[in-house]
């Protein structure tokens, strides 16, 4: 864990190598006001501000943003309100995990949880919470001879030591993932990574249990039943051995950042950096470049089928791909404000989190 200096009073380093300068001034956070002890009440009117990313389960979309904004829809995207936050940290992600549960983390270390459907929410963990934690844990395998445990016990005090905020270990998480109600895990800067095998009542921390001795970025996880990745910075992926009980890298064609995955069955799409999109069909296939033609990160892929998928990108151009072929096609070119993330719905739209904040886009009668 590398130290991690206060970046816009802790706040808008956004998906903190993601490279998307969305314009929102960090500097606007109030210096005076701590933000992990500044909750968040709805606005008088729907404020348009920044959106880093969205989700939705059927009607239900969630989408969140900077100083801790949340904005819920129950009807598609076609009204929002805005809803309480107990944090007005910045987040990152958002994700449905089922009957109910969604999650949303961001920076300060913050995790936050509704049980229903993005309605309120409850603080889980935030950089001082991490810290005594992580504290806690590798000093106790430290007491029982751990070497390993002791160079990251250092690590996580070097940390501390150089916060800008004391007693707060304020490296963002960045992703979430659950492969069940009850096994899930966090991932974010400087290779954090916890894993949960209770719900998120408890947590532990897994740094010694992944290839990343580095320290990179992690970016998003993804997953299913049978499979657990975790992509990250300067062509880093991790896919989960059972047998061995921890993430081994995976190597690629690719070198650069990877900043999310799609995993759908046992194919894999990671994209990332400058439009490069790879992916394969099976541990034994080869890994397979999507050439897509453009020079914008990539922020989302929605699949349509098991060979076919929409590629979004932080400019607003909407691709139609194929991992088959390797080829893809424009077929939206949304451009405006920048773009963090996107959702599909009900295969005519596509939702994205935008600079101007969260807004649709109409998708064309796709060929067959």
């Amino acid at each position: 864990m590398r130290p991690r200096g206060k970046t816009g009073k802790r706040g808008w380093a956004l998906v903190a190598g993601l490279g998307l300068a969305l314009g929102v001034a960090a500097a606007s956070h109030v210096a005076s006001q701590d933000v992990l002890d500044t909750p968040v009440a709805p606005a008088a009117s729907l404020p348009r501000d920044a959106t880093t990313s969205v989700a939705h389960a059927g009607d239900r979309v969630l989408a969140v943003g900077p100083r801790g904004l949340i904005l819920l829809s129950v009807d598609g995207a076609t009204t929002w309100k805005q809803v309480a936050s107990p944090v007005a940290s910045d987040l990152v992600s958002v994700k449905f995990m089922g009957d109910g549960t969604a999650w949303a983390v961001g920076h300060d270390a913050v995790a936050l949880r509704s049980s229903d459907g993005g309605a309120s929410w409850a603080r889980v963990l935030d950089g001082r919470k991490l810290l005594q934690l992580m504290r806690d844990a590798y000093a106790q395998r430290t007491a029982g001879g751990d070497t390993a445990a002791a160079a990251l016990l250092k690590e996580v005090e070097k940390a501390a030591t150089q916060s800008a905020t004391p007693g707060v270990l304020p490296a963002p998480f960045l992703d979430v993932w659950f492969a069940d109600a009850k096994e899930g895990f966090l991932v974010g800067a400087f290779g954090l990574i916890l894993h949960t095998a209770d719900g998120g009542a408890t947590w532990a921390p897994w740094t010694e249990r992944t290839d990343n001795e580095r320290r990179l970025h992690l970016y998003a996880m993804g997953g299913n039943a049978t499979q657990r990745w975790i992509a990250g910075e300067q062509g880093l992926l991790l896919h989960w051995d059972a047998a061995s009980g921890r993430f081994t890298k995976v190597e690629t064609p690719y070198p650069g950042t990877f900043f999310g995955l799609d995993v759908q069955g046992d194919r894999i799409v990671a994209f990332g950096l400058r439009g490069n999109a790879y992916g394969r069909l099976g541990d034994a296939a080869p890994w397979k470049k999507i050439t897509t033609g453009i020079d914008a990160n990539l922020v989302a892929v929605v699949s349509l089928s098991a060979d076919r998928l929409l590629l979004v990108s932080q400019a607003g151009q909407v691709l139609d791909g194929s991992l088959a072929t390797g080829q893809s096609s424009s077929i939206v070119d949304a451009r405006g404000g920048e773009v963090a993330g996107a959702v599909g719905l009900d295969g005519h739209r596509l939702v994205l989190a935008r600079a101007e904040g969260v807004v649709s886009a109409a998708l064309p009668q796709l060929a067959p």
